[in-house]
C-alpha cells in the first residue's frame, strides 16, 4: 500500500513540485493550499484547501484526509510567505504574518499529525527551512527568524520523538527559480523617507537576481521524493548551489564581523 503524505503550501513554489515529484513516485498525497478552495489543482494529488493559519480550517484538511485515505504516514510542511524589509521598520502585524504562517502553521499541523502517526508506530516529519535557517542576509530579516525557529524546533522534535518511531528532515533550499510572488511581498515599512531605502532597492534586486537564476525545483522536489524513499530518512538535506553551501560554511567557520564583510557587500555593493 502506498505510503500517505500531507504535503502544505503545495499550490506554489517548492511545496507544488514536491508535490508532484511525490505523486509521481507513488506516494498518495494529500496536497492543502488556501488556492485549492477556489478550484486549484495539483495533478496526480487529492488537493484539500488548508489554510495553516487557521485552527478550524487545519481540523478540516485533517478530518477529510483522515476519511479518505487513513491516517498520514508523512507530512511535509511547505507553507510559507517571504515579507521584504527592514527589521527596524516591520510592522508587527507583518512579522505575525510570516510567524503565523511559516512557524506556528508548521508547529499546529505537526501537533496535528503526531498522535495520527504514533498509531499507526511512526511516521516521518519533513520541514522546509531554507539556507536563511543556517545565515541571515539583509532585508530577509522576518523569513530568517522563521526559518531559525523551525531549524530549532525541529532539532528538539527529533530527539523528543525518536523513541515513537518518529524520524524528522530538515529541508534546507538555496535560491530556487519559479517562486510564487504572491506568497512574496514588500514590507510597508519601506517606503519614501525610509533610511533604508537605497539599499533596499539594491538588495531585493540581488535577491530577485539569484532567484530568478537560482537552481531547478522540479530538481528539489526529486531529491525530498527519494530521501524519503531511504530506509533512514536524512536528518538534513541541504539543496543549494556550490557558492551557497559555501556561504553557509563560511558562516560557522569565520568570526561574525569577518563574515560580515564577505556577506554584506555582495547585497550591498558601494553601500557596505
Amino acid at each position: 500500500m502506498a505510503r500517505v503524505v500531507w504535503i502544505t503550501g503545495a499550490s506554489s513554489g517548492l511545496g507544488l513540485y514536491t508535490a508532484r515529484a511525490l505523486a509521481r513516485h507513488g506516494f498518495t498525497v494529500v496536497a492543502g493550499a488556501r488556492s485549492f478552495g477556489r478550484g486549484k489543482a495539483v495533478e496526480g494529488c487529492e488537493c484539500l484547501e488548508l489554510d495553516v493559519t487557521s485552527e478550524e480550517s487545519r481540523a478540516a484538511f485533517a478530518a477529510r484526509a483522515v476519511e479518505a485515505h487513513g491516517a498520514p504516514d508523512i507530512l511535509v510542511n511547505c507553507a510559507g510567505v517571504l515579507v521584504l524589509g527592514a527589521c527596524e521598520s516591520y510592522p508587527q502585524e507583518e512579522l505575525r504574518r510570516v510567524m503565523e504562517t511559516n512557524f506556528f502553521g508548521t508547529a499546529a499541523m505537526i501537533s496535528l499529525a503526531l498522535p495520527l502517526m504514533r498509531e499507526k508506530g511512526g511516521g516521518r516529519v519533513v520541514c522546509f527551512s531554507s539556507i536563511n535557517g543556517l545565515l541571515g542576509i539583509p532585508f530577509e530579516g522576518a523569513y530568517t527568524a522563521s526559518k531559525h525557529a523551525i531549524e530549532g524546533y525541529c532539532e528538539c522534535l527529533a530527539l523528543e520523538t525518536r523513541a515513537m518511531g518518529v524520524e524528522v528532515m530538515v529541508v534546507e533550499p538555496g535560491d530556487h527559480s519559479g517562486g510564487s510572488r504572491a506568497y512574496r511581498g514588500r514590507s510597508a515599512g519601506v517606503g519614501e523617507g525610509s533610511p533604508y531605502l537605497a539599499a533596499f532597492e539594491r538588495g531585493t534586486a540581488v535577491i530577485a537576481h539569484d532567484e530568478e537564476h537560482g537552481s531547478d525545483p522540479a530538481a528539489l522536489g526529486e531529491k525530498v521524493a527519494r530521501a524519503l524513499e531511504k530506509r533512514r530518512l536524512p536528518r538534513k538535506l541541504i539543496v543549494a548551489k556550490a557558492d551557497q553551501r559555501l556561504a553557509v560554511v563560511l558562516h560557522d567557520l569565520l568570526p561574525a564581523r569577518l563574515f560580515a564583510r564577505v556577506i554584506g557587500p555582495y547585497y550591498l555593493k558601494d553601500l557596505y
